[in-house]
């Protein structure tokens, strides 16, 4: 046994909609990081809970007419059952509507205040008059006060990527109720966020603690000035009340991150477990968080400082990782390709979809793409046709001419030395979370043991006299072989492994670096393990997965909005068009909109930050003619400074075109 102790963490699904595909990415990629530590021996927990509060949940339950605790009760219990069937094996699985995270909301609050890390001050915010309520930022609509694109969200724009304040937003309506909102003045509280700022730098560039592209981002970020962070929220809202200030609701981003502590406490509760053992300051114990990229910003700045400044331990590592893509594009309703973790279920094995991840996940935070057409490649190559396959071609003689015993000896030792010594290779890359890399060197030994098999060709040994005990040690060689590779994969197909070792007759197994072959064992009979992926189970999930398109309103009437007021011929002579040629495109890292585009304008080159990646891949764009305004003043944005803007027609989303000068227009003209 490890004197490892570790406590492992994926991000808090929110309760106002089920798990889908793009959800699972976190949770397999941690579940298998979890199965891998307990094999290998460690004192391992993985814990999760549903996040439950916030306006939209109380708005969800308002439509749905029935109570908050009602609703999260029932989505939580939809979620686990996603998650269990799926393989994903918590040790623990609770809710942030608990009392343990009130618990210890509070009581991080009441420390963070009592060290005067919490001001408070009014501030103007956007109230709607009909709900009586104020307005998260993401539940105001109106046109985007830097380009005038209409229905965008009040705090960004989807069109051309800009960032405001509510107030800023033009012709704003509540998207609740539809009614304009008014200013109205409300007392606010704030964690002082500056306070933190060297310990902060600290821990984002201490070794370990952050991938190198991450702790990049963060500095610029830390560069840039900490601002105080709203930890409040007004009633009505569905959260904890913050202990000194009646009326007034934690931030939902306040009390998630504590559900790991809650949830942690509720196993400590249920099992004798030592809960100060991991959370204290001085803990020697490790805590690791797995997330999206998009939560970074919450987990590697306010998570580490609240826990500092409220005498807790920090993280051992926060591993982001990317987005899901089906087919190369974003998961699309219409395409059927936004795809629920329920529907999956109803259509295919979850273990499919296990392997797929882990064959293209990496250390990092690049997206990862979900192609049918490869996962069934690959499903089928890699896992029925070698690693099942081998089993299957070895058991039928084992079983019908030796009685289901193994030989007496390993026929080819060396061999079988070979799959234990690049045991620590293959754990050194899980442990590092290279599991593509790992499931490459995995399928490399089942190549090797399949080329075994072929070379030796048992099916002729059977026929030929006096070669009993030639086929019979080739057969055990070929079950040994399967097993290993089985044990390598454990972490990745719980199901496949257990499945096996019960046909093989074996206990659960640990991690293989000590294993020795089986030798006179008897085997059970051998049933199939695993089957292909057949195309029509494909198909028949993405049918199933497509809303009704008679209800979604066509792209064509959504592209064309009323008339915008009238202009001055002046006004417009200001504009100066130009044919630009795109030189290069390409995607920013932690940009879900935008592309970043090097254009060609005749005498000089510019780079112009253009809000189309739903509808464009970078290599589609490259070369061709486009019509830019290249007179705009060039304006500073999250990821740099952008000298221009592509002008694009339709609703949006992947119903977007660049506009396009016919053949023989050259870089450089002015559009007349």
């Amino acid at each position: 046994m490890s004197d490892r102790k570790i406590l492992i963490t994926s991000a808090l699904p929110y309760a106002n909609g089920p798990i889908h595909l793009g959800h699972l990415v976190e949770y397999i990629q941690t579940d298998i990081w979890s199965r891998f530590q307990k094999q290998r021996g460690n004192e391992c927990y993985y814990i999760c809970a549903d996040d439950t509060h916030g306006t939209p949940i109380m708005l969800k339950a308002d439509r749905e007419g029935v109570k908050p605790e009602d609703l999260i009760a029932q989505v939580g219990k939809e979620h686990l059952a996603d998650f269990v069937d799926f393989g994903i094996e918590f040790d623990n699985y609770h809710s942030t509507h608990s009392a343990e995270n009130k618990h210890f909301s509070s009581l991080i609050y009441k420390r963070l205040r009592d060290d005067q890390h919490i001001s408070s001050r009014s501030i103007t915010q956007a109230y709607d008059p009909v709900k009586e309520m104020f307005l998260p930022d993401r539940f105001i609509k109106g046109d985007c006060p830097k380009c005038n694109a209409k229905d965008q969200y009040g705090d960004s724009c989807e069109a051309c990527g800009a960032t405001y304040s509510p107030t800023e937003l033009k012709n704003a309506i509540s998207a609740i109720s539809g009614e304009k909102p008014i200013e109205k003045d409300s007392v606010h509280y704030f964690f002082k966020l500056a306070d933190f700022n060297a310990m902060l730098k600290e821990w984002t560039t201490s070794e370990g603690h952050l991938q190198p592209e991450v702790s990049n981002k963060l500095a610029e970020w830390l560069e840039n000035g900490l601002q105080d962070w709203d930890i409040s929220r007004d009633a009505p809202y569905f959260g904890f009340e913050i202990p000194d200030a009646p009326g007034k609701y934690f931030y939902v981003w306040l009390d998630a991150p504590v559900g790991y502590m809650a949830s942690f406490k509720n196993l400590c509760t249920k099992t004798n477990l030592d809960f100060d053992e991991f959370w204290a300051p001085e803990s020697k114990t490790e805590l690791y968080h797995f997330i999206g990229k998009d939560i970074i910003y919450f987990h590697a700045l306010f998570w580490p400082a609240m826990l500092h400044g409220a005498k807790f331990r920090t993280p051992s590592a926060v591993f982001a990782h990317g987005f899901l893509t089906v087919n190369g594009e974003k998961m699309s309703k219409s395409r059927g390709t936004f795809i629920k973790a329920r529907t999956y279920l109803d259509h295919l094995d979850p273990e499919y979809l296990r392997y797929y991840f882990a064959a293209k996940l990496s250390a990092g935070v690049d997206d990862i793409d979900l192609s049918f057409e490869d996962f069934t490649q690959r499903v089928n190559s890699d896992l029925v046709g070698k690693v099942v396959n081998i089993a299957s071609r070895c058991s039928g003689f084992i079983k019908k001419r030796f009685a289901g015993q193994l030989s007496t000896q390993c026929a080819e030792p060396e061999l079988f030395q070979q799959f234990t010594l690049v045991s620590e290779n293959i754990a050194g890359l899980y442990e590092a979370r290279e599991y593509g890399k790992a499931m490459r060197e995995i399928m490399a030994l089942a190549d090797q043991a399949n080329q075994y098999i072929d070379e030796k060709k048992p099916w002729l040994i059977a026929k030929q006299e006096g070669k009993d005990q030639e086929l019979h040690e080739v057969c055990s060689m070929g079950i040994n072989l399967f097993r290993l590779l089985v044990a390598y994969l454990k972490p990745v197909l719980p199901k496949l492994a257990a499945e096996s070792e019960d046909f093989l007759n074996i206990a659960s197994q640990p991690w293989p670096n000590n294993a020795q072959p089986l030798v006179s064992h008897e085997i059970k009979t051998f049933k199939a393990l695993m089957t292909r992926v057949e195309e029509p189970k494909i198909a028949a999930i993405i049918e199933a997965s497509k809303e009704n398109l008679e209800k979604i309103v066509s792209p064509a009437t959504k592209a064309f909005d009323p008339i915008a007021d009238e202009i001055e011929f002046d006004d417009f002579a200001k504009i100066d068009l130009r044919i630009a040629k795109i030189v290069k495109a390409e995607h920013i890292k932690g940009a879900d909109k935008l592309l970043q585009l090097t254009v060609d304008i005749g005498d000089e080159t510019r780079n112009v930050f253009a809000g189309i990646k739903s509808a464009y891949k970078p290599e589609d764009l490259e070369g061709k003619l486009t019509v830019v305004v290249a007179n705009l003043k060039p304006r500073k944005m999250k990821f740099g400074m952008s000298e221009g803007m592509i002008l694009a027609a339709g609703p949006g989303g992947e119903h977007l075109w660049i506009l396009q000068p016919d053949d023989g227009a050259i870089a450089g003209m002015r559009v007349k």
